[in-house]
């Protein structure tokens, strides 16, 4: 398959969902059959060199990356969610925000001491909710393998939060 230039299938929306936002629109890319394929490949290709045995997609849109890189390397999903959506015992992490705090779960038994577990969302903007992610998943007693992500806000040194990590980004603003 050729090479994309991903950038021009995401749709920017300004001042979205408040003014002075530049919000970046993945439907756009999502919904181009060979863009999506060609950014779920990129990714897999890079998560690969990591060996995990695990992809962790955070709530909601890490979902929609991280699954089909899972399957494309032929190893299980876990999804991490926000508290209550999950039946089972859970393991949490809280994290703070700008104006708050957030809370992210995994089912107890999804993921075993020493496995190797590679994160894979859509957006690195502040770092945070990867961070706690990555806190979550140590937590379990797994190693972090890598992160990757569709989109990157440099500007916004989410990086910064996440040293010490392997990170890679398909598009970067």
């Amino acid at each position: 398959m050729k090479a994309l230039d991903f950038d021009k299938y995401i749709r920017v929306i300004d001042d979205f969902p408040k003014p002075g936002i530049s919000f970046k629109d993945i439907t756009t890319l999502l919904k181009d059959g060979e863009a999506y394929r060609a950014a779920v490949d990129a990714i897999v290709e890079r998560v690969r060199e990591s060996q995990p045995d695990l992809i962790v997609g955070p709530e909601a849109r890490g979902f929609l990356l991280g699954a089909p890189v899972a399957y494309a390397l032929g190893i299980g999903f876990v999804p991490v969610r926000k508290p209550g959506k999950l039946p089972g015992k859970t393991v949490s992490e809280t994290y703070e925000l700008e104006y708050g705090s957030d809370t992210l779960e995994v089912h107890a038994d999804a993921i075993q001491p020493g496995q190797r577990i590679a994160i894979v969302d859509d957006l690195l903007a502040t770092g945070g909710t990867t961070s706690a992610t990555a806190r979550l998943i140590e937590k379990t007693g797994a190693q972090v393998a890598g992160m990757s992500f569709l989109i990157e806000l440099g500007f916004l040194e989410g990086r910064k939060r996440l040293e010490g990590y392997e990170v890679f980004s398909l598009i970067k603003y």
